[in-house]
Parts: C-alpha cells; structure tokens; sequence
C-alpha cells in the first residue's frame, strides 16, 4: 500500500449512483490504486491486517472483529451502471479472505468493474490515492471525484436531486436545501481545499426562490499540488449528446472570432486557455489583430490570454508582436490529452513555426 499509488476509473463509473461508506470507499480506492496500468485482468492482492485496520481508522478493542464485517458488507452492495438501453448491476469485491493465522488480508475487484478501471481509451481520471486518504467525510471523497473527473471544464452545473443521487444521500434532513449545504457542500469545500489538489467554489442556481441546481468552479490547488502527472483524459466525440452540443457551438462561436482560418483544435486551445471565457477572447483578439507582426495568430492569442495582454498606450495603429512580453510554452501532459495534439497533427494543421513555439 503507497499513498502515492494512483487511482484510474473511467468517468462513467464516478458518475454512477452509489452510497458506500467512508471506510467501504477507502478500500475499493485502495485496492483500486494496486492495478496496474498493464494489466488485463484484476488480481488479489494481499494486504496486512493491521495495516489494513489503520488505513481504515477502526479502533477499540474489536477491532479485529469489525474489519470482517466491513468487508462482508461492501461484498453485499451491488449498484448499476447504464450503457445504452441496458442496466448492469455490479459488485465491488469480487472475493475476500482473510489468512487469520498469518494476519493477512486477501481481497480482488469484481471482474464487473474491468471495462471501468482497465485499458481506459475514453473518458477517465486518474488522482494520487493520497488525496482521498484524509477526508473525513464520505461526501468529501465522492465531492472530489466528481469535480475531479470534470476539472479539465473548469465549471459544470448539477442539479441539486441528481447531485444527491450521486453522492448517494438519503437522509431526509437533507431535502433542506440549508443542511445540506452546511453539512456536504461547504464541508467538503473545506476537506478539499485543505487536504486534496482541487479546491472549488459554487454558485446557486435558483428556480424562483428554491436552489434547484449548484454551479462549480473547480480549481488546481496550488498549496496541496498532489495532482503532479495525474491525467484526466477526454477523447473528443466521446462526451454526451448535450455536452458534445455545447463543446461545438463554444468551439464555433470562438472560431468566428477569427478572421484567420483555424482548426477546431485551435479554436478548443485558445477557449480552454480563457477557461471559456468569449469576453477575453474578444478582448485579446482585438488586440493581438492590430499588431504588426503576428507569425502564429493563435499562439499569439494564447499568450495574450495568459499574460493579460493590454493595448499599448499611444500607438494608435497597434504595437508589434515584440512589444509584448513573450513567454515560451510547456504543454502539459493534460492539455494534450484534452486537444489531441501531436507532433504529427501540429505539423500538418499549424505548421512547423507554432510546433517550435508550442514545444520550447
């Protein structure tokens, strides 16, 4: 067991509905982080006892007893999984064993779970095991995975009954909008901020004077930066068909900005660099289309995005590119997986001028 394992799971199955406790989901988490990304098929894998009774924070004087029945419970709950027309009901552990005599523990996934955390080609996340490991509260971790699996959009809209279907909430005490807030939403905004690589802020949406629906901002925490070479992979075309709606009419409405030609990749680029803001892309693009000297228009926009470009003071007809504080570009491993981009791709749809500025 290292905390520093990592965790893939497509984001279909973070998205499912399910309510499995703090200490259920820091084992299917745990046991998650020990799969390979070679492997094929899910092992068992061994685990001490007492090892495993720390991870889970049981104590007292039963607490030998109480782990088996943690583990015959979670081996009772089953939830289901949507493709298509059909339902799948799954497990979460497919055999358990405990080697009483040696003081080891044995468990394997349910071979159900394969499609949704092995040979993942679609949408999928992976985080550092170390970021759930803390929280304290079971909403904290679904919170996290959630807003982690949609970080590369920076914001996303729930509604606020799919939200708590989601997090598996059941209690009537929480069909008030003011509890639920003050014991999930706002508890879990803490949790993150303090102990994970995220942090988020949220806005409520209302439908006359009810809150029917939250709006989250997420964010990298740069003071809990766990997040280093973690992946949250998204193939294009493979969204929903209102989020694929949405991607290409963000996407069209940026290339109109233009008057250059642009792929649909740029265009993807420049409004993620924005974090879809059109207003600052509006902005910069009257800027950077009155400089004189502009070898690579969207490389130039990005930079104008990310330095905050301001028009020169007195000069009427536009500054050139070299009036400009210029930064070199070091696309991440997430900004390539978002765009597609490669080296073959750049040198066939941005030319070999952008791929040497692109990959200083």
């Amino acid at each position: 067991m290292d905390k520093n394992y990592m965790v893939t799971k497509s984001n279909k199955l973070i998205a499912c509905n399910y309510d499995l406790s703090l200490q259920e989901q820091k084992i299917i988490l745990t046991l998650a982080s020990m799969v390979q990304p070679q492997d094929t098929e899910f092992k068992e894998y061994e685990f001490k006892i007492k090892d495993f009774i720390k991870l889970l924070g049981v104590e007292g004087q039963n607490k030998y007893t109480e782990l088996p029945k943690i583990t015959k419970e979670l081996k009772k709950k089953v939830f289901e999984i949507t493709e298509g027309t059909d339902i799948l009901q799954v497990s979460w552990l497919g055999g358990v064993r405990y080697k009483t005599k040696e003081g080891i523990l044995i468990l394997k996934l349910d071979s159900g779970l394969k499609p949704y955390m092995l040979e993942l080609k679609e949408l999928y996340i992976s985080y550092k095991l170390d970021n759930i490991l803390s929280l304290k509260s079971k909403y904290s971790i679904r919170m996290f995975e959630i807003l982690k699996s949609n970080l590369f959009k920076k914001c996303i809209e729930i509604e606020l009954e799919e939200l708590k279907k989601m997090l598996g909430i059941k209690r009537k005490s929480y069909d008030v909008y003011q509890n639920l807030k003050n014991k999930v939403i706002l508890q879990s905004q803490k949790e993150l901020k303090k102990l994970t690589d995220i942090s988020f802020d949220f806005k409520e949406i209302k439908t006359g004077r009810k809150v029917t629906s939250l709006k989250f901002y997420i964010n990298t925490n740069k003071t809990k930066n766990k997040g280093l070479g973690e992946v949250c992979a998204a193939e294009e075309g493979k969204c929903t068909d209102k989020e694929e709606k949405h991607h290409t009419e963000a996407i069209n409405a940026v290339k109109s900005i233009f008057k250059e030609n642009i792929t649909s990749k740029e265009a993807k680029f420049v409004l993620n660099t924005a974090k879809s803001d059109i207003n600052i892309i509006k902005e910069k693009y009257d800027i950077v289309s009155k400089m004189k000297k502009v070898d690579s228009v969207v490389a130039t926009m990005i930079d104008a995005i990310r330095k905050d470009y301001q028009a020169p003071k007195g000069k009427e007809n536009g500054g050139s590119f070299n009036d400009y504080e210029q930064r070199s570009y070091d696309f991440d491993d997430l900004e390539r997986k978002l765009l597609g981009w490669d080296k073959e791709e750049m040198n066939k749809e941005t030319g070999e001028e952008f791929q040497q500025l692109a990959m200083k």
